[in-house]
């Protein structure tokens, strides 16, 4: 028997020296390759002959990929004479999937590579940039650039005095900064409410300020425009600082300030707890000039020296009463200490307790006060009040959803366990209902809120954190 027929085809001891027939003289054993001269001819299709690469004979066991599974098959015809194909070009052109078409698909890489080299030499094919859309230029030193803004639709519903009573004020009488009016424009804006008209020009000054006004009578943007108008954009620097008492109040705010000033180019930052603090770190690495917030994540990211509050030049609180409450007022103050002493400082609150009047006296000792509050409901709005025993409450409920048309409505609870248990009473009635208070996840919170304001329920049970 012959020793070297149990080597594998290509493997033995007359290995290279019999060039002109089967390397393996065992007749049992057939080579992979059906063409008998171990230099395997070069590509049909390449005719340069100068550099000769073998043909891999592997068999191909993997599956092909996707974009060979997924592309029809094409044979590219070459301006060459005909030539007489051998059997392993014939081979070659019948192997499906084969090595063929990875040549194939690789020279169609060169092709894509070769057009945009030609591109890019200016060789006279226009070639298309697409960018990230972006905030619309308008020219802003045109006289007619108020007519370019794309200002929504009167608002035509009921308006109480308390925002219909104003002096005839316009916001182009305040001077502000015409990027400043084409986001407050967008806004809806067309106006001042009273106390916009009482806080924006007494802010623009550097004064401090002590305003008491009615809920729903613009107070947030009452402060939000005199921030923005003085806060500088070219400078890396955290310049302005708003405290709110809730979460959800901070994100609302920080979207206010955000739609107002988009043509200012001011970062605008919002923390509170429950959030990611590793994030806030990281954001505050990069340029941020407004910070909006609730006390406690603000004064926690201050004293990790994240935080640099040095050039911070003007403070607000808004909701001042829940703010100086025992909960909140000890890390306000803490905080307030880390801003410079030529502070601005505006106090934004419905009400006024002792809290508030003992905070003043110490802070803003030569506060300007602004007092719209003659009374405390709104005017031209009805309210109704029954005594109701507990046990009638839901009876109630169910008698006003049942015989009043009430397109939305929200429903406070002195605790979170009334909260949670009216919601499923509500529910058990037959009536679409949410429910949210301060022990539910942040990310649950936001998504209910959100829910809510765009008409997914009609009834919100909470507490009074909202």
């Amino acid at each position: 028997m012959n020793q070297r027929s149990r080597f594998p085809p290509g493997i033995g001891g007359d290995r290279g020296n019999n060039m002109g027939g089967n390397p393996n003289p065992n007749n049992n054993f057939y080579g992979r390759n059906p063409n008998p001269n171990p230099n395997p001819n070069p590509n049909p299709y390449n005719n340069n002959n100068q550099h000769l690469q073998p043909q891999y004979q592997y068999v191909q066991r993997n599956q092909q990929p996707y974009y060979q599974q997924n592309q029809p098959r094409q044979q590219f015809r070459q301006n060459q004479p005909h030539q007489p194909q051998s059997h392993l070009q014939r081979n070659q052109l019948h192997q499906p999937q084969s090595h063929f078409q990875q040549n194939q698909f690789h020279q169609q890489q060169q092709w894509t590579r070769r057009n945009s080299n030609q591109i890019a030499s200016g060789s006279g094919v226009e070639m298309v940039k697409h960018t990230p859309p972006q905030i619309r230029e308008i020219d802003t030193s045109s006289e007619n650039w108020k007519e370019k803004l794309h200002i929504p639709a009167p608002d035509t519903r009921f308006k109480t005095e308390d925002v219909t009573a104003t002096k005839g004020n316009e916001f182009e009488d305040y001077f502000l900064k015409r990027e400043l009016l084409m986001g407050i424009f967008e806004m809806g804006y067309e106006r001042p409410s009273p106390i916009q008209e009482e806080a924006i020009p007494i802010a623009l000054t550097g004064s401090d300020i002590l305003a008491r006004a009615k809920n729903g009578t613009g107070k947030t943007a009452a402060f939000c425009i005199p921030v923005l108008e003085k806060i500088d954009n070219e400078k890396n620097a955290i310049q302005a600082v708003i405290l709110v008492p809730t979460r959800e109040l901070a994100l609302q705010t920080s979207q206010v300030c955000k739609e107002i000033g988009k043509y200012l180019k001011i970062e605008v930052m919002v923390t509170t707890g429950g959030t990611s603090l590793r994030d806030d770190i990281m954001r505050l690495y990069q340029p941020v000039h407004l910070l909006v917030g609730t006390p406690g994540r603000i004064l926690d990211l201050t004293k990790k020296g994240v935080c640099v509050l040095k050039d911070c030049n003007m403070i607000v609180l808004d909701e001042a009463d829940k703010l100086l409450t025992p909960e909140f007022q000890v890390s306000v103050e803490e905080m307030i200490n880390f801003i410079p002493v030529a502070r601005q400082v505006l106090l934004f609150s419905a009400t006024f307790p002792v809290t508030v009047k003992d905070f003043k006296d110490k802070y803003l000792p030569r506060a300007y006060v602004i007092n719209l509050m003659d009374e405390l409901t709104l005017k031209g709005i009805t309210q109704y009040y029954a005594y109701v025993e507990e046990k009638q409450k839901v009876h109630c409920l169910n008698t006003l959803f049942s015989k009043l048309q009430i397109n939305q409505s929200i429903i406070f609870c002195n605790s979170v366990n009334r909260v949670e248990l009216l919601a499923k009473k509500i529910t058990e009635l037959g009536y679409s209902c949410f429910y949210i208070h301060a022990k539910m996840l942040q990310d649950h919170r936001n998504r209910v809120f959100h829910d809510f304001r765009n008409g997914a329920c009609r009834n919100l049970v909470c507490t009074d954190f909202i």
